[in-house]
């Protein structure tokens, strides 16, 4: 399956988060009349339709958009290589817009007074703000930790985490600035007073900027994984790697083989990921003999142009991976390299890095940079 245009992104990011903020604000206003004024009845029925209603839009529109709904989800996502940025305000807009007529329908299903009006409800100080913090923080935590090795299991997740939170904050747990601006026309049991919105929205920012840079250092290969927030890609249990290379997708991806996988290969993907479009191909890394670790000294010379590689663990190059492959280029294992009918094989001459002196190996970092930028030229790859 290929990605959707962005047109049909737009859509369903815009109808998800309407639906989203219909759920909210829908299911406040109707806690609210049947719960006889027991504020604790009508905050749990609006949490339950909240994180029920979550998961199901995140499974319902997942695989076509990422199911964002948030647009701090897709800024951190952009900012990780998962999303162009040059999408990202049209993603913001539709999420803002949605937002907004999610408020509009849930006002005209339970005959309110207008189609949008300003909230009166005070949420303000700075125990609220902190919450906000606090809780959009968690938000992408929980999507930067699912997201890595079991993608299907972050609608779940983040259905459990909100619901948990609109009890855990004093705040219920906003967590996103499209939703704050709508429930700021809503002067419901969900509703925020305009006053109030422009700190939730900064504390919010904070928030996932703060969840994202922690999860960056903790697992420096997170930019690999990028492509999976929320859940865009079908078969999200498979693992990155199978992800990358499954003949059921339009992604092309290159796999990078030598001996150890410990240096050349490993420089390669590295370079492939940061430089390519991450919505046209992406590169992974096998060896014929893999060791136990990156060699330091690559490890060394790709810290000095920003990428980390520490969390890196070498893997075995089999038939079987190698057949998930658009191209196959060697590197150097010479006939211990599988040749795979149907895929395109290319061999790029580099010397092993492994015990040279740093200079040399920032030499062949660069001549690995530069094989990788040729390749993503002539194919038509690289990012805008």
């Amino acid at each position: 399956m290929s990605t959707p245009p962005l047109s049909k992104r737009l859509v369903a990011e815009g109808i998800g988060t309407a639906m989203l903020l219909a759920t909210v604000v829908g299911s406040g206003i109707m806690g609210e009349q049947l719960a006889g004024g027991n504020v604790a009845i009508a905050l749990l029925a609006n949490t339950i339709a909240t994180g029920a209603g979550l998961v199901a839009l995140i499974l319902t529109f997942g695989p076509v958009s990422g199911a964002h709904f948030n647009p701090v989800v897709t800024l951190a996502d952009a900012s990780q290589g998962g999303l162009p940025w040059r999408e990202v305000p049209a993603y913001v807009l539709a999420q803002v817009t949605g937002a907004f007529g999610g408020v509009a329908v849930a006002h005209v299903m339970f005959k309110e007074p207008a189609v949008f009006f300003a909230s009166r409800h005070e949420r303000s100080g700075l125990a609220q703000l902190v919450s906000e913090f606090v809780a959009t923080f968690g938000l992408l935590a929980v999507i930067w930790g699912c997201a890595r090795r079991r993608a299907g299991a972050v609608p779940f997740a983040v259905g459990a985490y909100i619901t948990a939170a609109y009890w855990f904050t004093s705040s219920t747990s906003f967590a996103n600035p499209a939703v704050t601006l709508a429930r700021a026309a809503s002067d419901t049991f969900a509703g925020i007073r305009p006053a109030d919105a422009p700190g939730f929205i900064v504390a919010q920012l904070l928030g996932a900027a703060a969840a994202t840079a922690l999860f960056r250092w903790l697992v420096p290969s997170l930019p690999q994984d990028a492509a999976r927030v929320v859940d865009r890609i079908p078969d999200a249990d498979k693992s990155s790697d199978e992800l990358a290379g499954s003949p059921e997708t339009n992604m092309k991806t290159v796999l990078f083989a030598c001996v150890h996988n410990a240096g050349r290969s490993q420089m390669a993907a590295a370079w492939f990921n940061a430089l390519s479009d991450p919505s046209k191909a992406r590169g992974i890394s096998a060896g014929t003999e893999p060791g136990s670790r990156v060699h330091p000294e690559v490890l060394t010379a790709m810290h000095e142009v920003g990428i980390e590689l520490d969390g890196v663990v070498p893997q075995k190059l089999t038939d079987a991976l190698a057949g998930t492959a658009t191209v196959l280029i060697t590197m150097g294992c010479g006939e211990a390299c599988p040749v795979v009918p149907g895929v395109r094989r290319m061999d790029w001459p580099l010397e092993d890095p492994k015990g040279k002196p740093a200079e040399r190996v920032r030499e062949i970092r660069d001549e690995v940079r530069a094989h990788v930028a040729k390749l993503l030229s002539e194919e038509g790859w690289a990012k805008a």
